[in-house]
């Protein structure tokens, strides 16, 4: 057994492996820490022959609502059966008896994250146009499935989820601060003050971006990752959140953060909700409440991520600018609530 990456026993994940999912790999295990994912803690485990892929939580300061390895598992395995690209389940521990952390196992499947127009602009304009439309048509499939049909229909509580989606992320971002953030309360309470009623009702993914998606050699998309944070609620929700993403680099130059839009051929926001209209019939003309609440997540999520960073908690390269990033976020939360 080789030394063990930070955050995984393998010795103990191999015992582990031999007792709850036999034959998956053998005992002498080699690991290491998976480039990507600022979040929960995603590991490649192999025997020299065959390779899976384990998730955990982060090390250190975790969120009570947040890094659900259970959850996570649940809605992979559930979606499995649809239209919608996931990697096979193989086995879930919900609490830290083995490793110190909840955690789950699931199939290595083979495609590339695009994060950055660099890595993408060399497929070409045509190319890069065909994988962001292939980014809306997964969500449209996402957003297509019922949830009673795949056995969700208690995943979530879709009633008041945006009053309660505002809260959730109040007490997120309370937890996180490692810093005077006045802006933070100015958005909260705005957003607080004009909560939409209740939507459609969908499957979410809860944060939906390309670097989200492997995307294979064909240009399809061969899985989606880091459900974390998916749920049952207004689908409205993860368009605003891919727009978000979609302007990410524009808001926050230099911080890190993905700029994969900016490539040649990657359509521009509005091709890309009408490209999600179209398929999904949904109207998401007035989608600014929701784009005010996206940029508050993400700025909240950043946040969380930043105190991590500054605890020494974080494990890998990346997190340095992460925090000039949470306040163009929260200003740009304000601009979107103002233009409705």
């Amino acid at each position: 057994m080789t030394d063990s990456p930070r955050g995984l026993d393998l010795e103990a994940l191999s015992a582990y492996l031999q007792r709850e999912a036999p034959g998956l790999l053998k005992a002498e295990l080699t690991g290491r820490i998976l480039a990507g994912g600022k979040s929960n803690l995603t590991y490649e485990v192999g025997d020299g022959a065959t390779s899976v892929v384990v998730r955990r939580p982060p090390l250190g300061h975790v969120l009570s609502t947040a890094h659900d390895m259970v959850r996570e598992h649940t809605v992979i395995t559930a979606l499995a059966p649809t239209d919608v690209p996931v990697p096979t389940t193989y086995a879930v521990c919900p609490d830290d008896s083995v490793i110190g952390a909840p955690f789950y196992v699931m199939e290595l499947v083979a495609g590339t994250p695009y994060r950055h127009a660099a890595q993408i602009a060399p497929l070409g304009p045509e190319r890069t146009r065909d994988i962001a439309h292939r980014l809306v048509d997964t969500l449209v499939a996402l957003h297509a499935v019922d949830p009673e049909e795949v056995g969700l229909g208690e995943f979530g509580r879709p009633h008041g989820f945006l009053e309660r989606q505002v809260r959730r992320w109040r007490r997120q971002m309370d937890a996180s601060a490692s810093r005077e953030l006045p802006r933070a309360e100015e958005l909260s309470d705005a957003l607080a003050a004009g909560v939409p009623g209740d939507g459609d009702v969908s499957v979410l993914h809860g944060d939906y971006r390309l670097d989200n998606l492997l995307v294979g050699e064909s240009d399809e998309v061969t899985a989606v990752l880091d459900w974390e944070m998916a749920t049952l609620g207004d689908p409205l929700s993860d368009v605003a959140l891919f727009v978000v993403y979609q302007r990410l680099s524009q808001v926050t130059p230099g911080a890190g953060v993905s700029d994969v839009a900016a490539a040649p051929g990657y359509p521009d926001t509005d091709a890309m909700l009408a490209r999600y209209t179209k398929a999904s019939g949904r109207d998401v003309s007035h989608i600014g409440w929701h784009l005010g609440l996206a940029y508050y997540k993400l700025a909240t999520i950043l946040e969380g991520i930043h105190y991590r960073y500054i605890q020494g908690q974080t494990v890998g390269s990346g997190f340095d600018n992460v925090g000039t990033a949470v306040g163009p976020l929260l200003d740009a939360g304000l601009a979107a609530l103002r233009e409705g």
